[in-house]
């Protein structure tokens, strides 16, 4: 009776992660989604409790409540422009517990312990190992604690390879005699350090992706230790993980014309060029404008659209941003959001951020639907957007975002451009898009630009 119960449990479960993942593909159902995958763990979380015997249940306890607990203060505290470093995160707590129980697997079961158990164990044992240093580094770049900058030095791909190499050495050895244990924490050392040297190598500008390929593979992980345990729910969860994990690894690459190689081991973003001084250097110049100039322009415009980029999240200007939105629909003003699919520092950053200013899903245009609209559209307003909307990546052949498909931002009859400073996106790409007759550069903080433009425009309209 109970095992009928712990397998109807789990059928739940698996079906609502299946919708959950088939929900969350679209703005309109990721709510649903996102609940039917929360439903769903707790299936699968009761299921689990009632296949295996506890040992030690005030352990269990414990760590119910005190994950709770940090669980809802991170719900709650955690601004939504930090979802990205959450998100990184959650990948390397989730690695290491699966590593951390593989490992426990092993030492459980070392004397008699089978083939295939072993090697599905060292296999994700050196996965979920080097997923959470890569995480811990993704996070630490995200959060400003170590530079954005990739680490080049001569021979690091030969280098961090050979660390890879040396854990799958000894994950064989490993195989072939698992009475050893003490190869066990070598191997996890060699793991934790290709992680780490992996991500090291990774520019700011392909963080996106990088997530989206650590979401992969600690789902792979998972999924192998679930074979391991024989749990079935872990099965289906980690490669509905490890595979959804890929496929938007595949699209982000696709987005920034890159191959996924070239994103792990192009290191982009190493050469912060010189550009802006450069182009001082060719007599460009850009023009500085203020909140009012713009209002002048927004007086007479009847189409609008905002095009958000990190700097957005960074101020958490999105709140005003939906502010001036409102503000322009008003009068009559077509205002449209111009979403693309690597702004930001994760897969549908931007969208998260303004879903939380509560814009209409229906505003929200993706590239390859607003990209026709912008040259019928009076003034485009970048808001903290830099290499996505670069015109380089169409025309320099020497970029590191040529052919990256890009917003048509340069498309539209007026640009106003909101940025701290002259100095370049991730890429290290000066944008062409400052200079050009048609761009308002305004100089500032997003957040206090945007409330400037607002009261200039009610002043203006009345």
């Amino acid at each position: 009776m109970n095992d009928l119960l712990v397998a109807y449990l789990y059928v739940i479960a698996i079906v609502l992660f299946v919708l959950s993942l088939r929900w969350m593909s679209e703005v309109k159902t990721s709510q649903r989604g996102n609940w039917a995958g929360v439903v769903g763990m707790i299936f699968a979380v009761g299921g689990t409790l009632l296949a295996y015997q506890i040992q030690r249940i005030d352990l269990l306890v414990g760590a119910v409540i005190v994950g709770t607990i940090v669980g809802m203060l991170i719900a709650l505290k955690l601004p939504m422009t930090a979802v990205p470093q959450r998100t990184a995160m959650s990948h390397a707590f989730g690695s290491l517990a699966v590593a951390l129980v593989g490992a426990s697997e092993y030492y459980n079961r070392a004397i008699g312990i089978d083939t295939f158990s072993i090697s599905v164990l060292s296999a994700e044992m050196i996965l979920g190992f080097l997923t959470f240093t890569g995480s811990c580094i993704a996070f630490a770049k995200l959060q400003g604690l170590i530079p954005g900058k990739p680490l080049i030095y001569p021979g690091r791909i030969y280098v961090s390879l050979s660390s890879l190499g040396i854990a799958i050495a000894l994950a064989v050895y490993f195989i072939l005699n698992p009475a050893d244990s003490f190869i066990l924490p070598v191997m996890a050392a060699f793991a934790l350090l290709f992680g780490f040297l992996l991500v090291m190598a990774i520019g700011g500008a392909d963080m996106p992706t990088v997530i989206s390929i650590l979401n992969a593979y600690a789902g792979i992980s998972a999924a192998g230790l679930g074979f391991v345990l024989d749990n079935k729910v872990l099965i289906v969860a980690g490669s509905l993980d490890g595979s959804s994990g890929f496929i938007l690894a595949m699209i982000m690459s696709q987005a920034m014309n890159r191959s996924f190689l070239n994103v792990l081991f192009g290191g982009v973003g190493a050469k912060i060029l010189t550009e802006s001084s450069s182009a001082a250097q060719q007599g460009r110049s850009v023009q500085s404008y203020t909140p009012e100039d713009v209002a002048t322009v927004l007086e007479n415009a009847r189409s609008v659209v905002f095009v958000p980029g990190y700097g957005m999240a960074v101020s958490q200007a999105q709140h005003v941003v939906k502010e001036l939105a409102d503000l322009l629909e008003s009068k009559s003003i077509d205002v449209k959001y111009a979403i693309h699919p690597v702004a930001g520092r994760m897969p549908g950053h931007m969208n998260v951020l303004l879903a939380e200013a509560q814009v209409p899903y229906e505003q929200l245009w993706e590239m390859d639907r607003i990209n026709p609209l912008f040259p019928e559209t009076d003034v485009a307003i970048v808001v903290g957007a830099n290499d996505v909307t670069n015109p380089a990546a169409r025309t320099k052949a020497d970029s590191p975002l040529y052919g990256m498909p890009i917003l048509d931002v340069d498309k539209a009859r007026t640009v106003v451009f909101i940025k701290r400073s002259m100095n370049p996106g991730f890429s290290g790409m000066d944008n062409e898009l400052f200079y050009l007759p048609h761009t308002m550069m305004v100089f500032g903080d997003a957040k206090k630009v945007m409330a400037d433009l607002v009261a200039a425009i009610k002043s203006k309209f009345g």
